[in-house]
């Protein structure tokens, strides 16, 4: 057992399949173990009750959005205040309410998915979890 090494934990929050799944195959493929929610109140279940190392998250979602997972999940434990959250999204960060979610909820980075390849988004995901 020794030299083996313990896979980190990212939860992917995203109600796009397609998207959903390019994302936990690639991140599978890498090595990381894999979470997944279709929806904000899907997404804040399982992180809170598996505590992953990253969590993806969309915003625009059915149910519950991304934004009002990340109130929540911020509000709700000691872990959730410092969970690390990439938001994951096609809205542009300059709208009022996203700004002042990023604000008060402090994601570690916002990506807009149309920006971004797979293959930054996985290097933005190493950098993250790097430094834990």
């Amino acid at each position: 057992m020794e030299n083996e090494q313990i896979k980190k934990t990212i939860l992917i929050v995203e109600d796009n399949q397609p998207v959903l799944k390019v994302l936990a195959d690639k991140l599978t493929r890498e090595g990381f173990m894999i979470f997944q929610a279709k929806n904000g109140e899907e997404g804040l279940m399982v992180a809170n009750e598996k505590h992953p190392d990253l969590i993806l998250l969309d915003i625009i979602m059915p149910l519950m959005d991304g934004l009002t997972m990340m109130k929540k999940l911020r509000e709700g434990s000691e872990w959730g205040k410092n969970a690390l959250v990439i938001m994951l999204t096609n809205l542009s960060p300059e709208e009022e309410n996203i700004v002042k979610s990023i604000h008060d909820h402090k994601p570690v980075d916002y990506l807009i998915k149309s920006n971004w390849s797979i293959k930054e988004v996985l290097a933005k995901v190493r950098d993250v979890l790097k430094k834990v």
